[in-house]
């Protein structure tokens, strides 16, 4: 499957590209330096995180704890906001069919740049900056974390430094979610290096509202303010960005003013009750594009047939983990898609917890019992490890809640869990794990799009870019997502991605167990701090963090 097979029509990509840039000029979160001049960045706001960002350079494969550094250090064109309009940063104006930037049949792309931008070192950042970073995501050397969407732009020219266009192979309706989360790297700083390994990876230069000052590997990062930030911000003096694997702990440090908003992985619930007490804390429950799940890695013997996962699938008892891990506070769910999104299923089939089917599923596909209980099949036990974020009490809890569940059925799952940096690192993105339960969120900003985590092709262990970690492969989801990515109605788009959510219900590479209901806590008296389910970190607009 190619994605030069998309099709595109002229009044789909009016009606698209022409709703693209409804916000493209939102004062809430443009905040011009000249509007601002008078205000001096003071103090400094400590974030605490339960995994540690370990990749700086944001195009190389990461997960979203690294972003609370890339949205601090870097900038996109142009980003989207918690309503899900897209607004200018790198870029003067979105673009659109409208304003000139982009042709109505979706293929010819002009973005005009902001002239006074400049990067850390000093270097005007100019179109050869985005030029090169367009390029770099699709060169066949370098381990792109993305190239949905990049893969098809052609013909990219430098009009003047502050002009470029291009052409798109076929028109793609997720672009501008893409663009929206590609962040621009400089040019001069991967010169005579092999991107891969270049020193940038490890002192990062952008143009964000904050600049690289120095990282303690294990505990944290700090960054100074960019006075000469061409947009809102920067309002404080330094960013801490701390490093707390233990989320006991981490909660412990947002009690005693160690840290001052505890970001990723937030409050866990059995503290929220506690939490709402607290003096001179701000304490609120957010909804987050983030499912928690049972990932298989297909690759795996024990899992390649789809009744084994259904009948493990059968014995998860979701609500009683919700109810006596959680406090309730999540929902279960039976997809990947955000219930605040236009494209979430509802009519999904609900699962299940009975271990009787889960027995008969097993054993009507020939998995019998051994002399040890453990069922097997063709020399393969149905013995497997499941890994996860070592320090997180609540995930380790369901696992052994999971574990005797699984042993009822005949199955052995060991615990083996792994510090943050090793588990979310190759472990996770090359598929070196059997199942890993994990926090995931798989859309594309605010776009339906899950080509990164779907395709057959965006696998790492198979070679490809992308987040398909699962190794899954299914030819109707291919050609689903292709089809997807060629229409811009959200009315023609619903149903096919609508049927995605059926199929993956279906073939279930992966066990959905509830959408996120996150619990942030920060200091009373910090300003900015806004829930945006399209993305995937709370620091995604940190530019405008303040104290009052």
């Amino acid at each position: 499957m190619s994605e030069r097979d998309f099709q595109f029509t002229r009044r789909q990509s009016l009606k698209f590209f022409g709703a693209a840039g409804l916000a493209a000029m939102a004062p809430s979160v443009l905040g011009m330096g000249a509007a601002r001049a008078q205000d001096t960045p003071k103090g400094q706001i400590v974030v605490g995180f339960s995994q540690e960002p370990t990749v700086f350079n944001p195009h190389l494969l990461h997960i979203e704890v690294d972003e609370g550094v890339h949205f601090a250090i870097f900038d996109p064109l142009f980003d989207v906001d918690a309503k899900g309009n897209f607004y200018p940063l790198l870029a003067k104006e979105v673009p659109t069919v409208e304003n000139g930037g982009v042709s109505a049949d979706g293929l010819t792309w002009k973005v005009t740049l902001r002239d006074d931008v400049t990067w850390h070192d000093g270097t005007p950042f100019t179109a050869e900056d985005v030029k090169f970073t367009l390029e770099l995501l699709v060169n066949p050397d370098f381990r792109s974390w993305r190239r949905t969407g990049h893969s098809l732009v052609r013909d990219i020219t430098v009009v003047s430094p502050t002009e470029i266009s291009w052409r798109m192979e076929s028109a793609f309706a997720p672009y501008t979610a893409i663009l929206a989360s590609t962040f621009i790297v400089p040019k001069h700083g991967f010169e005579g290096a092999d991107p891969n390994n270049a020193p940038f990876n490890n002192a990062p230069i952008g143009t964000g509202a904050y600049k690289w000052k120095q990282r303690v590997a294990g505990d944290h990062i700090e960054l100074e303010a960019n006075p000469g930030y061409f947009g809102d911000g920067p309002y404080l003096e330094r960013l801490v960005l701390k490093y707390i694997p233990d989320i006991t702990v981490l909660y412990t440090q947002l009690k005693t003013g160690d840290i001052d908003v505890l970001a990723l992985q937030w409050i866990s619930p059995d503290n929220y009750e506690e939490a709402k007490t607290l003096p001179d804390r701000v304490v609120e429950v957010f909804g987050a594009p983030f499912f928690e799940g049972l990932s298989f890695n297909l690759q795996r013997p024990q899992f390649k047939e789809r009744a084994v996962r259904e009948a493990l699938y059968y014995a998860v008892d979701k609500q009683t983990i919700i109810d006596a891990l959680y406090y309730g506070v999540p929902q279960a769910t039976e997809s990947y898609m955000p219930r605040e999104s236009y494209y979430y299923n509802a009519n999904l089939p609900v699962q299940e917890y009975n271990l009787d089917k889960a027995r008969a599923l097993l054993d009507e596909a020939g998995w019998k019992p051994g002399s040890d209980g453990i069922r097997e099949k063709d020399g393969v036990r149905l013995a497997f490890t499941c890994s996860t974020t070592s320090g997180n009490h609540l995930r380790e809890q369901a696992q052994q809640f999971l574990q005797q569940s699984f042993r009822e059925i005949g199955v052995d799952m060991q615990i083996g869990n792994l510090p943050p940096a090793v588990m979310w690192g190759d472990h996770w993105m090359l598929s070196q794990f059997d199942m890993a339960l994990a926090g995931l969120s798989c859309l594309t900003g605010p776009d339906p799009d899950t080509s990164d985590y779907f395709l057959s092709t965006s696998s790492p262990a198979k070679g490809g870019n992308g987040q398909n970690t699962w190794v899954y492969e299914n030819p109707e989801v291919d050609e689903l997502l292709k089809k997807g990515g060629a229409l811009v109605s959200p009315e023609e788009r619903l149903p096919i991605y609508q049927r995605i959510q059926e199929i993956m219900r279906h073939d279930l590479p992966f066990l959905p167990i509830f959408q996120y209901a996150n619990i942030r806590g920060y200091k009373t008296g910090i300003q900015g701090v806004e829930a945006n389910i399209n993305n995937r970190i709370d620091t995604w607009n940190v530019r405008s963090w303040r104290w009052a």
